[in-house]
C-alpha cells in the first residue's frame, strides 16, 4: 500500500516522497480524466495553452523571466495515457531551497505558479487568447501527423487502433485530427472549467521539505481549484481475446515491414505476467531477442510489452515481408516455450534482475518517480516499487507458466511496403 498518498482536498491527492540526496525538488499536478475518443484532443491541447502564460504573466517572456527569477524553474507540459486515463499537466524542478542563495524559501512560490497557471490562466473576453489556441493547434495536429514518420511507432499504434476499436485503450493520447482542428478558443476555455472540476487532481513532490510544508504550500496554490461531480473512473475494460485471430495487413512506402501482434491476458496473477512476460520478450537476454532476432535473423528487433493495468500484452518487430510467416510462426513458438515452462534457471534470474535493477534505479530519479507513481496512481494501483520486488521475489516458477498460459492471441497487424 502507497502511505505517501493521501488525499488533502475534496478529489484532489498527494503523493509525498522525502528525499534528500536531490539538488531541487520535483513539483507536478496532473488532471487525471477518463481516455475518451470525444475528449483526448481537447485534453492533449490544455496544458500548451494554459503554459503560454497566466494573468500576472500573461506570456511566454514574462512567465520565463519569473521562472529565472526563482532561479531557473523548470517547466515541461505533459500529456500521458496511463491504462485508459488521460493525464495532463505539468512537472516542474525548482532549486531545492538548501542550495538557493541564503537559504530563500523556492517551494511556496513554485507552488504558486503552479496553481496559476491551472486556476489563472491569460484570457480576454472569457475566453483563452485565439492567438494561444491556433498556435498550440497547429503544434498538437503536428505531432498527430508526425506520428506517421516512426514507421514501428505508428505500427504499434494502429495495432492498439484495430485490436481495441470498442475500447478506450485504443484512443490515443494526442487525440485525433479531426477533433483537434474543430477546437476553438472559446470552447475550450468551457471545456477547461469543466475539466477542472470533475478530475482528479493528482500531486506529487520529490525533495527536502517537510510534509506539511508541502501541503500547505499546495492548499494555499489549488484553494481556488473548483470542485463539482467527479468523473467516473472506471476499471479498465479487459475482453477475452477473439475465437479466431484477426489478421491486417496495411501498405506504406517502408523498406522493412513491421509486425505488431496483439494478446490478451486473462490472469490476475500481475508479478507472474510481469516475469512471464521478461522471459518472453521484454529484455535483451529474452527468447524473442536471443532466439527470433540473434539465433534465427527473422527480426531486425523484436520485442514484448505487458500493460498491467489493461491485461494486454503486445510484440513489436521488424522484418523482411519475405519473412512474415516464419517470423510469425517462430514468435508464437516461442510465446508457447514460456507456456510449457521451458527456460534456463539463467534466464529466470536475469528476467528477475533486469526488473529488480528497473525498479532500484527509479530511486535515482526524481522524472522517473514521478512517472511511476503517476501510473499507479491514475490505474488504481499501491505497491511501492520495494514492495513490487517482494511480491515478484516470490513468484515461482509454476506461476509464471500459469500466467503465460492465459496468454491468448487476439490481433495481428503486419505494416508492408507497397512493392511487396
Amino acid at each position: 500500500m502507497n502511505e505517501n498518498r493521501r488525499e488533502i482536498m475534496e478529489n484532489v491527492y498527494l503523493t509525498y516522497l522525502p528525499a534528500t540526496k536531490f539538488k531541487t525538488g520535483c513539483l507536478s499536478a496532473q488532471l487525471v480524466t477518463p481516455l475518451r475518443r470525444e475528449t483526448s484532443a481537447w485534453n492533449a491541447l490544455l496544458p500548451p495553452v494554459l503554459s503560454r502564460g497566466t494573468v500576472r504573466y500573461p506570456d511566454m517572456e514574462s512567465l520565463s523571466a519569473a521562472m529565472d527569477r526563482l532561479y531557473g524553474m523548470n517547466l515541461s507540459t505533459t500529456i500521458r495515457k496511463r491504462g485508459e486515463r488521460q493525464c495532463v499537466g505539468f512537472v516542474t524542478t525548482v532549486i531545492d531551497d538548501r542550495y538557493a542563495p541564503g537559504g530563500e524559501p523556492l517551494l511556496e512560490p513554485a507552488a504558486q505558479l503552479l496553481g496559476e497557471l491551472f486556476l489563472d490562466p491569460v484570457t480576454r473576453g472569457g475566453r483563452f487568447l485565439p492567438e494561444y489556441v491556433e498556435s498550440e493547434k497547429t503544434n498538437l495536429i503536428d505531432s498527430i501527423r508526425s506520428i506517421r514518420n516512426d514507421k514501428r511507432d505508428w505500427a504499434d499504434r494502429r495495432l492498439l487502433e484495430e485490436m481495441c476499436a470498442a475500447e478506450p485503450y485504443g484512443v490515443s493520447r494526442w487525440g485525433d485530427e479531426q477533433s483537434a482542428a474543430k477546437i476553438n478558443n472559446q470552447k475550450l476555455y468551457q471545456y477547461s472549467q469543466r475539466l477542472l472540476a470533475e478530475s482528479r487532481l493528482e500531486l506529487f513532490y520529490c525533495g527536502s521539505a517537510e510534509r506539511r510544508r508541502v501541503e500547505d504550500a499546495l492548499l494555499e496554490a489549488f484553494a481556488a481549484l473548483p470542485r463539482g461531480v467527479p468523473a467516473e473512473l472506471s476499471a479498465p475494460e479487459r475482453p477475452a481475446a477473439l475465437s479466431e485471430p484477426r489478421f491486417v495487413t496495411e501498405t506504406m512506402d517502408v523498406t522493412q515491414g513491421k509486425l505488431a501482434m496483439g494478446f490478451r491476458c486473462a490472469t490476475d496473477d500481475i508479478p507472474a505476467m510481469i516475469l512471464a512476460n521478461l522471459l518472453f520478450g521484454g529484455t535483451s537476454n529474452s527468447k524473442l531477442f536471443m532466439n527470433v532476432r540473434e539465433k534465427l535473423s527473422l527480426c531486425y528487433y523484436a520485442s514484448s510489452l505487458y500493460a498491467r493495468s489493461k491485461g494486454i500484452l503486445t510484440v513489436s518487430s521488424g522484418i523482411e515481408t519475405k519473412d512474415y510467416d516464419r517470423a510469425l510462426a517462430e514468435i508464437l513458438h516461442q510465446l508457447e516455450a514460456v507456456q510449457r515452462g521451458e527456460w534456463e534457471d539463467w534466464e529466470l534470474a536475469a528476467a528477475r534482475s533486469a526488473m529488480r535493477a528497473s525498479l532500484q534505479s527509479l530511486g535515482d530519479s526524481q522524472g522517473a518517480m514521478e512517472n511511476y507513481y503517476l501510473g499507479q496512481a491514475a490505474t488504481g494501483q499501491d505497491e511501492s516499487p520495494e514492495e513490487l520486488l517482494v511480491l515478484l521475489s516470490e513468484v515461482t516458477p509454476e506461476r509464471i507458466r500459469a500466467a503465460a498460459q492465459s496468454v491468448k492471441l487476439d490481433t495481428v497487424y503486419f505494416l508492408k511496403g507497397r512493392e511487396n
